[in-house]
């Protein structure tokens, strides 16, 4: 660590406040996953499960101080596995509970195998208005490598389905850098998701997690140089129609993940539901709140565990922030770090200074990574 003093923290205002809300079941665990996911081997306790969120959410309030959310993401898991009545439900429950804000972005991620269009419509009338699909390829040999339940033509299928129910804002998921992937096959992968013209797409690398199949018995990935290529050639092909606003974000003018772009920028939010995670500035402490819950969904249920809470070291702040905002192509300003973290800019000088005679960060007033930075952002994140 190269922080410069960093004792206390002081700060003047709260930042925005999203609601993460996760579900924790899906049909089967992929072997490159490593979320808070279980494969259904009982009918789903949907009432059970949405009790205990509103349980959750009401021992949450008091850190809440009358903010009303703006943003709300239902993740897994697979969320589209629970009925849309039991959505509205769950939001319903939420707006008796917090100030929800009248512009409010209502995400859920969908697995393209578990919908129609009389789903999606569904959920569109309880309330979600923006969707994430988790389509990863279109190619019916790498999803099948995957464990995806879907095959390429479902995912098509189920893109079509949400533009008939009236999803206008929707992301596609896709994971490059797969078992046996040419450079041509991860352009194929991004052509067919433009034609669809999503509002924003997430393209991300493979990686292997500790904890997954694929990290015990690891695929055979392509080299660093054929990884490099197909990144720079497919970034290429995105830029054409799309911003590349964050390392793995891509998305039309106006149309950025308004939940995700909160925690790249540092802002606060609740988490909700088995494994959920939250962090929280309070004022009246001067400290920042990270906060967990049981993993287990039985557990979470029967709330047999307790969640946890931890104040967050002052000397940790600035690198938990730079994590999330040298991860933005635009970077942040520094009024934004003081903001955020209570700290002043001091806190950081040294990392900048070193960070800038290594053309890792631009120089100039905003904290923003070079492209040199972005493809090495953790030797970037190294010098914090």
């Amino acid at each position: 660590m190269t922080n410069d003093n960093v004792e206390t923290l002081e700060f003047d205002e709260l930042p925005p406040l999203s609601l993460y809300i996760h579900i924790p079941w899906c049909i089967r665990k992929c072997p490159y996953c490593d979320f808070n996911s279980h494969a259904i081997d009982d009918p789903l306790p949907e009432d059970e499960y949405v009790n205990a969120l509103m349980k959750d959410l009401s021992k949450d309030l008091h850190w809440v101080q009358d903010r009303d959310v703006c943003s709300i993401f239902f993740g897994g898991g697979t969320p589209s596995l629970f009925s849309p009545s039991t959505i509205h439900r769950i939001l319903t429950g939420v707006g008796e509970l917090l100030g929800v804000a009248k512009t409010v972005e209502i995400t859920m991620e969908v697995n393209p195998g578990t919908v129609d269009r009389a789903r999606l419509a569904g959920f569109r009338d309880a309330g979600v208005n923006r969707l994430s699909l988790g389509v990863q390829s279109f190619d019916d040999e790498k999803l099948a490598g995957l464990g995806r339940i879907h095959n390429g033509r479902e995912a098509k299928r189920a893109i079509e389905a949400s533009r008939d129910a009236g999803f206008t804002n929707f992301n596609l998921d896709l994971i490059h850098g797969l078992p046996g992937q040419t450079i041509e096959q991860a352009l194929t992968d991004l052509r067919t998701a433009i034609s669809f013209s999503p509002s924003h797409i997430s393209w991300y690398q493979l990686t292997i997690e500790a904890n997954t199949e694929f990290y015990s018995n690891p695929p055979q990935l392509p080299d660093e140089d054929l990884l490099w290529d197909i990144s720079r050639c497919g970034r290429s092909l995105l830029l054409q129609q799309y911003d590349h606003y964050e390392v793995s974000a891509f998305c039309r003018p106006g149309s950025t993940a308004l939940h995700n772009l909160n925690y790249w920028q540092f802002g606060d939010y609740l988490g909700i539901g088995a494994g959920a995670h939250g962090k929280i500035t309070l004022l009246d402490q001067q400290s920042i709140l990270r906060s967990w819950k049981t993993r287990l969904p039985l557990h979470y249920i029967n709330a047999d565990k307790s969640a946890g809470v931890r104040v967050l070291d002052a000397g940790d702040v600035p690198l938990e922030f730079m994590m999330n905002a040298l991860r933005l192509s635009d970077g942040v300003t520094t009024r934004l770090y003081c903001q955020r973290t209570g700290l002043p800019p001091e806190s950081i000088a040294t990392f900048l200074r070193r960070a800038r005679s290594r053309k890792l960060l631009r120089k100039g007033s905003r904290i923003q990574a070079t492209q040199r930075g972005l493809r090495y952002l953790n030797n970037l994140l190294e010098l914090v």
